[in-house]
């Protein structure tokens, strides 16, 4: 794909790294691919939450880093946004799992 991104160098060297989640923009909205099993079931909760806060905080440094984008205040505004859509989305997950 013309538009894909680079595998990390950490991930590309580590035999045991996996894909967790992959995401695109495409045709007016978010098409998706994930790996739900990997985490056991009893901390799949967790492990999830923790990969999306940890999402965040790299799309706070990068852009910072590219825009000089407040770190603080753009997590403050991920973290606003992301309740809301949790709480009412605006848009519903459609689909099927493949």
């Amino acid at each position: 794909m013309p538009n894909e991104l680079k595998i990390p160098p950490g991930a590309l060297d580590d035999k045991q790294a996996h894909e967790l989640v992959r995401a695109w923009a495409a045709h007016g909205g978010l098409q998706c691919s994930l790996n739900p099993n990997t985490w056991p079931k009893d901390m799949a909760a967790v492990g999830w939450g923790i990969l999306l806060s940890d999402i965040a905080r790299h799309v706070a440094d990068a852009l910072y880093l590219t825009s000089k984008m407040d770190k603080e205040q753009t997590l403050a505004q991920i973290r606003t946004v992301f309740n809301k859509e949790l709480d009412k989305p605006t848009a519903e997950a459609t689909g099927k799992f493949v």
